[in-house]
């Protein structure tokens, strides 16, 4: 399983501490200290589309006009922190987020 996020991120701390506390064998993706490869941005825009930027940061509205337009591989691109966190990978399934359901799903 690997949990994609940064480490500033409360929400990706308390997702990892909880799957971690459950058991779970998680890997820790930090992208800002380790950005994603092209193929890791077209795997999680294929999954999630544009849903796969948090389009109510500070970083999306920091964008100038022309990002904003561009599509949601080219904004992950250009600044990875912009992508809604975290984003889990377990195995063939793909999570966005955490909440109740995501947490039920890779806990039980």
């Amino acid at each position: 399983m690997i949990l994609y996020g940064i480490s500033t991120c409360d929400t990706c701390k308390r997702a990892l501490k909880t799957l971690q506390s459950a058991g779970k064998d998680v890997t820790f993706r930090d992208i800002r200290a380790e950005p994603l490869s092209a193929v890791e941005i077209e795997a999680i825009t294929h999954e999630f589309g544009s849903r796969a930027v948090n389009q109510q940061s500070t970083t999306y509205r920091a964008f100038n006009d022309f990002l904003k337009a561009s599509d949601p591989e080219a904004q992950i691109a250009a600044q990875p922190t912009v992508m809604k966190r975290p984003v889990i990978q377990d195995g063939d399934r793909w999570f966005l987020g955490w909440d109740s359901a995501t947490e039920a799903a890779l806990t039980a």
